[in-house]
């Protein structure tokens, strides 16, 4: 096998791949071990990540990633190589509480501050945010701790910074 040219390689920068994340499944949730996120090639092993995670932990949009490439083609995460600074946040409504399942709900919650999400399912309402780093963070936990002892919803925040725990 042999290593593309120079041109071969700058001609798939900013080409969008699908990034692969491998990790053991939680015990109760999911029983997926591998995750793809979107991202934009920056290079020949790099690519900056495009999407919120919905299964994936410690990653959030906007992360610089080193990645291989399998025999078959996929491109596996392997390690971060610059962080965003942007926190992840997932929110799944409460099926008896006052938002029912509506992932519309939990985005029309979070819309004041800029936020926007992905929805896993219609069966499965988990709402995936990314929270910029500039955002209101102080706000959006507030919030998310509100909305969680009013009995709107489950959150948790599996790719947080250092900003996000001091707010």
């Amino acid at each position: 096998m042999t290593s593309p040219s120079p041109s071969e390689a700058n001609a798939t920068e900013g080409a969008l791949i699908k990034l692969w994340y491998r990790f053991v499944p939680r015990e109760g949730w999911l029983p997926y071990d591998t995750e793809g996120l979107w991202a934009t090639r920056l290079g020949g092993d790099t690519a900056r990540v495009a999407n919120a995670p919905f299964l994936q932990d410690g990653v959030a949009e906007g992360e610089v990633v080193r990645f291989v490439t399998d025999a078959d083609g996929l491109h596996w995460a392997k390690e971060r190589v610059e962080a965003s600074g942007n926190c992840t946040v997932r929110v799944l409504p409460v099926p008896s509480g006052p938002l029912g399942r509506s992932a519309q709900a939990v985005h029309e919650r979070l819309s004041p501050f800029g936020l926007a999400g992905e929805v896993f399912s219609e069966d499965l309402p988990l709402v995936s945010f990314t929270v910029p780093a500039g955002a209101d963070l102080g706000g959006i936990k507030a919030l998310l701790a509100r909305g969680r002892d009013d009995g709107w919803w489950h959150f948790e925040v599996p790719c947080a910074t250092d900003a996000w725990r001091d707010a």
